[in-house]
């Protein structure tokens, strides 16, 4: 595993000076938005299995609902995955990575937890750019003709990458994006993420039980033309006689 340590990549930003009015955040469930109340929730699925059909249209809507909020293009899949947004990042590692080399970027503890399973778990010796707790590393670093594992937002330390220009667009690798503490609180551009993963407890405050999965084409490609070396679990299988899984994108939640 090579690794590389960048101090002083970048400043660390300035505390700001403004309070936010409810401060009832964390890094793991956040505060539900005003005027929330579980008396207003639709309970009709309640007790239902989410494989019926009443279960799979609510799925298929949540879908609808994240692809209208995210203005996701109709190029990417949206998928719902079990094991929050670790389950859907470790999905989309087991399935994708070992087919180019693989840079992974760390300056926190989420982004160290990639750099551990793709080295000690997937054994890919992965290229390692770290920075200190609290600033980037120097993205310039970055050879796009790996795949590049990142978090668009650092949880635990709340630094983020400024936004997609950093990512080549005539990259041959593709981009995996952790995006739980990103989405749906910045504009991301899609066409730069070919993997984004999150899960709803972050910025919509909700539960942590599900991940969701976004593919864009080049993943797609990879996932049918590409064959990890390892087993992979049943639970993370995306592929079957070698097409995508559609039903996976299609509120059928495994």
């Amino acid at each position: 595993m090579t690794d590389t340590l960048v101090t002083g990549a970048q400043a660390a930003p300035a505390k700001p000076a403004t309070r936010p009015a409810r401060p009832h955040f964390s890094s793991g469930p956040c505060a539900k938005p005003p005027g929330w109340d579980a008396a207003k929730l639709n309970v009709e699925v309640l007790g239902r299995s989410h494989r019926s059909k009443l279960g799979k249209t609510r799925l298929q809507y949540c879908i609808d609902l994240m692809r209208e909020l995210l203005r996701l293009p109709d190029t990417h899949r949206i998928g719902i995955v079990p094991g929050s947004d670790t389950g859907a990042f470790e999905m989309a590692m087991w399935t994708m990575l070992g087919a180019r080399p693989v840079t992974t970027l760390a300056w926190e503890s989420f982004g160290e937890g990639w750099v551990t399973d793709a080295a000690k778990q997937l054994k890919l010796d992965p290229n390692v750019i770290r920075a200190d707790y609290g600033q980037l590393p120097d993205l310039a670093q970055v050879d796009f003709s790996h795949d590049v594992l990142f978090t668009w937002n650092g949880t635990t330390s709340g630094v983020r990458v400024p936004n997609g220009d950093w990512i080549a667009a005539d990259r041959e690798g593709l981009t995996f994006a952790d995006a739980t503490s990103a989405v749906f609180a910045y504009d991301l551009p899609w066409d730069k993420i070919d993997v984004a993963t999150f899960s709803w407890q972050k910025v919509l405050g909700g539960e942590g039980a599900h991940g969701v999965l976004i593919l864009g084409p080049r993943a797609v490609e990879r996932l049918e033309t590409y064959t990890p070396a390892w087993p992979l679990p049943k639970v993370f299988r995306l592929v079957s006689k070698g097409k995508l899984a559609e039903g996976v994108f299609k509120g059928e939640t495994i």
